[in-house]
């Protein structure tokens, strides 16, 4: 035992009586959260058309991407009756597991079309393992003014070409001549 040990708990309430005085930083978190930074990776979004159709075209890239086998994609075939995407093929059945996902991103980077981003939305905990498992329905970005719930014929162009190459200015073109009726 050294000399100076029988002065340690002198120097702990010495800690303690600096800290007295000193102002207290308390965030009240659950009634007022604290913004996420702009380039936070949080809950992923199944993004749509000007129209409202779905960006997905069901290809499982994402889902092969995964390096924690988070997602689950099963791809479905467009008909000119029940249309959800411009392509050939739609995303059927889409979920992410937040149980296992790590954030990582390389979902979104495998992504052809742009359908899949990342909000920055942070709060995903639950106490039901069950929730934590997001379906397309709870992907699917909210639909817009606008915008047509799917099933519909394509409205900003007829090939698929036209929805990913010229859709922006397709896009604008129906906006304006909406506005001029």
């Amino acid at each position: 035992m050294a000399a100076t040990d029988f002065l340690n708990p002198i120097k702990g309430f010495g800690v303690t009586f600096g800290m007295m005085f000193k102002k207290v930083a308390t965030e009240e978190y659950p009634e007022a959260g604290a913004p996420a930074a702009p380039r936070y990776h949080g809950r992923h979004q199944l993004n749509r058309h000007p129209d409202g159709l779905e960006k997905c075209v069901g290809c499982e890239l994402c889902a092969w991407a995964c390096p924690a086998d988070a997602i689950f994609v099963e791809g479905g075939n467009n008909t000119d009756e029940e249309r959800y995407s411009p392509g050939e093929r739609y995303g059927a059945d889409y979920q992410i597991n937040y149980l296992r996902c790590i954030g990582c991103g390389l979902c979104i980077e495998a992504c052809p079309t742009r359908s899949l981003t990342m909000t920055n939305f942070y709060e995903l905990a639950d106490d039901d393992r069950q929730r934590l498992i997001y379906t397309k329905e709870d992907l699917l970005a909210p639909l817009l003014p606008g915008m047509e719930q799917p099933p519909h014929p394509m409205r900003l162009g007829d090939n698929e070409q036209d929805y990913y190459v010229n859709g922006p200015e397709l896009a604008a073109n129906a906006q304006q001549q909406e506005a001029k009726k």
